[in-house]
């Protein structure tokens, strides 16, 4: 977490803006007079909307914010009027449920627009919140909405100057065969044997399975990574109980030093979530126990409960990727694989028509849609890599493939470095070059060639800029080769 790189400090700022946006909605609900639930509600939502709206575009942040209510009011007011009415309440929460998560395959603003959702109905279930409450509940979100984005959009817009990274498309089928479909029938199912479950545990504090449940199924997309993702679930909610334990309680609910640790939890949410979910649960599970001491309810056997319905949250995930519509870590893979190399064949031709002297050829793009592409590799791969896995060989060999996808984006970043110059010009040998790199994915992933443009004049056969252009192709070229062992001699696997 501390070691990770934050280029710009990008994480440094985001997570002080959360902070700021966090405390400026509450802030807000206490000076208009609200009461504690309200304010925790309008706490809640700021750091929804902070957290969960990712769209590549300020104005299209701006847009799902501003829809947030559309998903969360109706939500919120079935939530509560169907509190006392458990068998219709569970029904209405799954399907809440299902929409959420099939509501992912409209990209950035469909999964922000669905958690929402989710998670206004959840936050009804924690606070306990009742329909004549819903007047005041409302202006409490809409006041959190107001101030965060009066955060985010005006004091400190960071995405002006810094774009966030852009999340690539899962590119699957329709139907059964889109992996937003299958997951939302599998957390669905997950979420009702941790409501089943929970409430045998507890009939107060059941919603916590379900949330345990939900969360694990986001960002995820095949059996393995789900499975590691509860995994660190658990781990994260183990080390926050025992933080809790030394933290949360002794404070018994002060105010003055609850506010400021859940200030500190916020910040920990944010600045860890991209680098450890470990870490990240561990001050959402410290967060929860300070709320909770707020509310007068916390002790030691509260927190004991938690755990043990994360880990029937966590059992339910299991059991709906295992034996419900299962995607296979191999295919999810493969097809992360194959779309990176895609990438690396693109940039390389860009490059080098950049190199032929084509002005319009711009690199930078498609690296950046390469750096976003090993991202997810990166994350399909995890569960090979983790190291409880105990098959040493597919662990190895997909150690391997990360490294040499490192190695290609390296050498792609360098190679348009170069054809970014100015003065670079074109070299009879980066055609061959190039047209070898774009064999050696057709070999790889079957992508068509897209060889260079001529050169528009002869320019002498060793210019400097040519030679460092050349000695990135010929390192993409050993990658890619070096890629065909540990691709082709992998086999399916059913992780």
């Amino acid at each position: 977490m501390f070691m990770a790189p934050d280029p710009g400090l990008l994480r440094l700022r985001v997570s002080l803006r959360a902070v700021l946006g966090i405390g400026l909605a509450v802030t807000v609900s206490e000076l208009a007079g609200m009461s504690l639930t309200a304010s925790i509600t309008a706490g809640l939502t700021a750091l929804l909307a902070l957290f969960t709206v990712t769209d590549p575009t300020v104005r299209g942040q701006a847009v799902t914010t501003a829809l947030l209510p559309a998903a969360g009011f109706p939500v919120l007011a079935l939530a509560t009027v169907l509190h006392d009415v458990p068998a219709l309440r569970d029904a209405t929460w799954l399907v809440v449920i299902f929409c959420g998560v099939h509501a992912r395959r409209w990209g950035p603003r469909g999964h922000a627009l669905g958690i929402f959702a989710f998670m206004t109905f959840f936050v009804t279930q924690f606070l306990h919140a009742l329909p004549g409450q819903l007047p005041e509940l409302y202006t409490a979100m809409t006041l959190a909405l107001t101030a965060s984005s009066a955060v985010r959009f005006g004091a400190w817009c960071i995405e002006r100057r810094t774009p966030p990274t852009p999340v690539p498309a899962p590119g699957d089928g329709r139907g059964l065969a889109r992996s937003t479909t299958r997951q939302a029938f599998q957390a669905s199912a997950a979420c009702a044997f941790a409501m089943a479950a929970g409430q045998v545990l507890s009939q107060e504090r059941w919603y916590w399975a379900v949330g345990t449940a939900w969360w694990i199924f986001v960002n995820t997309t095949s059996r393995g990574e789900t499975l590691v993702r509860g995994f660190r679930r658990v781990l994260g909610t183990v080390s926050g109980i025992a933080v809790g334990l030394l933290v949360a309680v002794p404070l018994h609910g002060a105010p003055a030093p609850t506010a400021a640790l859940v200030a500190v939890c916020v910040f920990g949410i944010f600045y860890t979530a991209a680098v450890s979910y470990s870490w990240m649960m561990l001050c959402v599970t410290v967060m929860a126990g300070l709320l909770y001491g707020l509310l007068g309810v916390l002790d030691p056997a509260l927190l004991v409960l938690r755990l043990a319905q994360t880990g029937v949250g966590a059992l339910g995930a299991a059991l709906a990727v295992a034996l419900i519509l299962p995607v296979t870590t191999h295919a999810v893979t493969d097809r992360w694989v194959r779309r990176a190399l895609h990438a690396v064949h693109g940039c390389t031709a860009t490059a080098a028509r950049r190199l032929a002297g084509d002005p319009t050829a711009d690199p930078a793009p498609r690296v950046a849609e390469l750096e976003a592409l090993l991202g997810r590799v990166r994350l399909s791969l995890a569960p090979l890599v983790h190291p409880l896995n105990p098959l040493r060989r597919r662990k190895e060999r997909a150690r391997r493939v990360l490294a040499l996808l490192d190695d290609c984006a390296r050498e792609a970043h360098g190679l348009a470095a170069v054809a970014a110059d100015p003065d670079a010009s074109h070299d009879a040998r980066l055609t061959a070059a190039c047209r070898r790199v774009e064999s050696a994915v057709e070999t790889l992933v079957g992508a068509t060639p897209v060889h260079p443009a001529p050169p528009h004049a002869s320019t002498p056969a060793h210019h400097p800029h040519a030679d460092r252009a050349l000695a990135h192709l010929q390192a993409l070229e050993r990658a890619l080769t070096e890629l065909a062992h540990p691709l082709h001699t992998a086999a399916p696997a059913h992780a």
